[in-house]
């Protein structure tokens, strides 16, 4: 595990009902919003056809990007080892959880146990329901405590525990980051660039969540889809995420995104293709194949 203050925790968050309009949407609302530019049939359909044939959830590209952003959350490759990781990392948003940092004080760590408590009825979490939804919006640990974080560790041993984890992090954060990626003609790496930034920052029109970082690279460089260059559009997604990164001390080291993403796309690695090599937090990482 990372020093504390490297853990990160999302800044803003989307309710199921908004996630539902958001995923349905998809390409129109992340796609216009606040960007000026109309994406024509003929380009999205070229761009879509582009970025087709193998993506980031392909299962092999997945489990790279499940690696890659284990190794900026938790300075190791080994993201499974997370289902069990909780602490209060002092950010603000209580307690920070499992294997994409889901928080007490943000909403996605209530709508995990709510959807554990739907898979499997009476769990050992499922009695934190009434305090997860009054401490949420809040630090506070509340109706929490130790206990919680004991009965945390032990449900992450379930098997199911485990697989409501996955299923919340592909609804909520990596299958919309996926389709907006190739909505916009990026390909594997560019939908990596999504998926990083929405663990980070959240889904969302605000300016420091992901539709809002995409809404201010798009006013600095087409997208694809739009006629762009992928390299020119990525950059100024880059920098306008660095931009509200610096923002907020515990996001402010950029090296995820200045010795690992901007690496690939400096070899051009568009499709992720191992063996790939990057730096975070100056520690050294590799993925042969």
């Amino acid at each position: 595990m990372h020093p504390t203050g490297h853990r990160t925790a999302r800044t803003a968050r989307t309710t199921r009902a908004a996630l539902a309009i958001l995923v349905g949407a998809l390409p129109l609302t992340l796609a216009a919003a606040g960007t000026g530019h109309a994406v024509t049939p003929a380009a999205s359909t070229a761009s879509t056809l582009a970025v087709a044939a193998v993506g980031l959830d392909d299962p092999a590209k997945k489990e790279i990007a499940m690696e890659l952003v284990s190794s900026a959350e938790n300075s190791s490759l080994d993201w499974k080892a997370q289902y069990k990781y909780i602490e209060d990392i002092g950010d603000g948003r209580g307690y920070t959880a499992g294997i994409i940092g889901f928080c007490s004080g943000t909403g996605d760590m209530l709508e995990l146990v709510q959807h554990y408590t739907d898979l499997k009825p009476g769990n050992v979490l499922a009695k934190y329901l009434p305090a997860l939804k009054k401490v949420n919006g809040t630090e506070s640990h509340s109706g929490l405590g130790s206990a919680f974080v004991n009965d945390w560790k032990t449900a992450a041993k379930d098997t199911v525990f485990q697989q409501a984890q996955n299923d919340e992090r592909d609804r909520v954060y990596f299958n919309p980051s996926v389709q907006q990626g190739k909505a916009d003609g990026l390909r594997t790496l560019g939908q990596f660039v999504y998926y990083d930034a929405i663990v980070m920052h959240g889904p969302g029109s605000s300016s420091d969540s992901f539709g809002g970082i995409r809404a201010a690279a798009m006013k600095k460089a087409k997208t694809p889809a739009q006629g762009g260059d992928e390299t020119t559009y990525l950059n100024a997604f880059m920098d306008a995420r660095k931009v509200v990164m610096k923002q907020e001390e515990a996001h402010a080291d950029t090296s995820r995104v200045d010795t690992a993403q901007k690496v690939f796309l400096d070899a051009k690695n568009f499709d992720l293709t191992p063996p790939l090599k990057w730096k975070v937090y100056g520690d050294s990482y590799q993925i042969n194949g």
